[in-house]
């Protein structure tokens, strides 16, 4: 019987055969076709039986025109040519001997990538690309090649600018707004990656507001267009053509994640450039993400703001009456959502002006009136809030917390060796591991300050203030190389 079922299930007559073809024929005929959302319809609503993917082919043959291929040289001295086993000298002067005078100085070459936003040659590039460079060459799209000079540059966004001399008006970009972009939008990114000259890609925006660690303004685009080492400095294209991010960075492990500079953030900075000169505001703090334990120690609705850990002694924020602990809420009527953002408001603030910041202290809101400095070298300073760290190990000591902690008094040798100005606070001598204290992030090292505002002068001062709290939250401020941070615990 079985047998019999299997074969009668293999072999079907033939004319069951042609009726089901018919039925498929009849079927595919009288359906409607696949239907696809485009940009030309982000509602996803049908335009007609077919809405069909962009077509690239007139973006691509229109924008490549502006953008160039940068190829520069690095002179370097390293008192030895490369490849000699010795990499910077020769100590035994075995070089020198046999070879008699050797260079003492190589050349490098590298590519990148940048695109013209005038008329007469001003280009838009990475630092990166350029820098260091004893000789900078741009080559356009007809294969013509022109010297290159450095206008300005900025380490700190990665951006440059550089200009050319042409006998004729030269085709440019058009710089669009990266603040209205979105998230799913078709991108095109133009470029010479591998050297590989006029290459186009395309993709989406994965995301906006990236943080990658290349800086103190981190705010990437990050795209799913193919991105590699020579498209540094490109320009990355919406779908109408403008330019709404410079391909800047990828991560060497994740293919198709590629991330670009903002351009307003470049046109922000265009006019200081073109100067040779980038300036920028500063308000003399540290300043540390507020995350949902300290939010709670602080007393605050959510994890919006930026808070002060620490404090430049006669900067603009001290002279203004801001405190350690201060959470910043708004600058010159902008959220500071995140902390980042403070920041980079902040470096665009004309030095000298007059700016107000919205604070939360001791559970009310109040508006500070300040005067915006110029930043130093080192400005405001941003820090990621502790996480993770602690250790083990020393002599146990008897102030045990059941926080997993063990402090001791500050001795003035000990003072002396850190760098402390005096022996107030205690420090930290052990860490039990996975311990309270060792997952919110206190280290070994560590010197306590303040223990839930108190300040801390001794052990037994810490030792009153750990008695005393009921709640089981504990806000500690912690001196840590040189800085202070706020680290909160709760039980």
């Amino acid at each position: 019987m079985y047998r019999m079922k299997k074969y009668l299930s293999v072999r079907v007559p033939l004319v069951y055969i042609g009726a089901a073809l018919f039925v498929f024929l009849i079927l595919a005929l009288i359906s409607p076709g696949p239907t696809y959302a485009g940009p030309s319809d982000p509602s996803g609503e049908k335009n007609g039986p077919y809405i069909t993917l962009p077509d690239f082919t007139v973006l691509a043959r229109e924008l490549k025109p502006a953008v160039v291929n940068i190829s520069t040289t690095t002179t370097v001295n390293t008192g030895m040519p490369p490849g000699t086993p010795f990499g910077g000298g020769d100590p035994f002067g075995f070089f020198e001997r046999y070879f008699g005078d050797v260079p003492r100085t190589f050349e490098t070459q590298s590519l990148g990538s940048g695109f013209i936003i005038s008329e007469d040659g001003y280009i838009f590039t990475n630092n990166h690309v350029i820098e260091n460079a004893s000789e900078i060459t741009v080559t356009l799209h007809n294969d013509r090649s022109y010297k290159a000079r450095i206008i300005g540059s900025d380490p700190k966004t990665d951006l440059a600018l550089i200009k050319i001399d042409a006998d004729v008006k030269l085709p440019m970009s058009k710089m669009g707004n990266s603040d209205s972009l979105e998230v799913g939008e078709w991108v095109l990114a133009i470029g010479n990656p591998f050297g590989l000259e006029e290459t186009v890609t395309a993709g989406i925006v994965s995301a906006k507001g990236r943080v990658i660690g290349s800086g103190p303004y981190d705010d990437f685009i990050q795209t799913d267009a193919s991105i590699n080492p020579g498209n540094s400095g490109g320009p990355l294209f919406n779908i109408s053509g403008e330019v709404i991010g410079i391909n800047t960075a990828i991560i060497n492990q994740g293919q198709g994640i590629g991330f670009a500079i903002p351009i307003n953030i470049a046109k922000d900075l265009l006019p200081q450039l073109k100067k040779g000169k980038i300036v920028r505001g500063w308000l003399g703090v540290v300043i540390q993400e507020i995350t949902p334990e300290l939010a709670e120690s602080f007393g605050l609705p959510d994890t919006n703001g930026a808070l002060i850990s620490d404090i430049e002694a006669g900067g603009p924020a001290d002279k203004a009456g801001l405190k350690k602990g201060d959470v910043i809420l708004k600058f010159n009527g902008k959220d500071i959502t995140k902390m980042k953002d403070l920041p980079t408001l902040v470096a665009k603030t004309p030095v000298g002006s007059k700016a107000t910041i919205s604070i939360f202290r001791n559970g009310a809101t109040k508006d500070v009136p300040i005067s915006v400095g110029k930043m130093p070298e080192e400005g405001m300073i941003s820090r990621e809030s502790p996480s993770g760290g602690g250790g083990g190990g020393g002599t146990p000591t008897p102030e045990a917390t059941g926080l997993g902690l063990s402090v001791e008094g500050i001795t003035p040798t000990v003072a002396q060796y850190l760098g402390l100005k005096d022996t107030e606070g205690v420090i930290v001598s052990r860490v039990e591991r996975g311990s309270l204290g060792e997952k919110a992030g206190i280290m070994k090292g560590d010197v306590v300050l303040e223990l839930n505002h108190k300040k801390i002068r001794n052990v037994e001062d810490f030792k009153r203030e750990m008695s005393s709290i009921k709640t089981g939250q504990y806000l500690f401020l912690i001196w840590r190389n040189g800085n202070t941070v706020f680290i909160a615990i709760n039980k």
